[in-house]
């Protein structure tokens, strides 16, 4: 007898990001540099330089990601001129994530700090576009003391 495939693939979750860049090659060799990705997948293009297809392993989550091509409607933040979508990446340790992340060649953006919500966290943008922030998780907080450190940071930030 056959049994039915997984509704949601073994070692996969129920939402997984999938990133358009303009060279998805370079992207993949940029994201196991700066963020320790495993390449788990790779199909590339008629061309065979291409991938139309990647899949990576980042800790327990995978994302896609393929190169973006002329005929599709997804566009990379390059051609879009930025991008609307940040990844948050939780990590042992957001400093040295973060440390790791430029020397790969991310661009800074806002440096680790801690966040009101409980979270060490600081933000990249990657060489083709995407915002990463990194963080670790710091104090476990309730919503009311998250709520009451939004107020504070709020009020003294305008």
């Amino acid at each position: 007898m056959v049994t039915a495939p997984k509704p949601v693939p073994e070692g996969y979750h129920t939402i997984t990001p999938h990133l358009v860049v303009r060279d998805a090659a370079e992207a993949i060799a940029f994201y196991q540099k700066a963020f320790g990705a495993v390449e788990n997948y790779r199909l590339n293009g008629p061309d065979g330089k291409a991938v139309m297809h990647g899949e990576l392993k980042i800790g327990d989550s995978i994302i896609f990601l393929g190169a973006e091509s002329p005929g599709s409607e997804c566009k990379s933040p390059a051609t879009l001129k930025g991008t609307a979508v940040e990844l948050y990446l939780y990590v042992k340790d957001a400093d040295a994530a973060y440390r790791q992340a430029v020397a790969a060649g991310a661009k800074a953006v806002r440096p680790v700090q801690e966040m009101f919500w409980g979270d060490r966290m600081g933000s990249l943008e990657d060489p083709f576009g995407h915002r990463w922030s990194v963080a670790t998780r710091i104090k476990d907080l309730s919503q009311e003391e998250s709520a009451e450190g939004a107020r504070e940071f709020f009020s003294a930030h305008g």
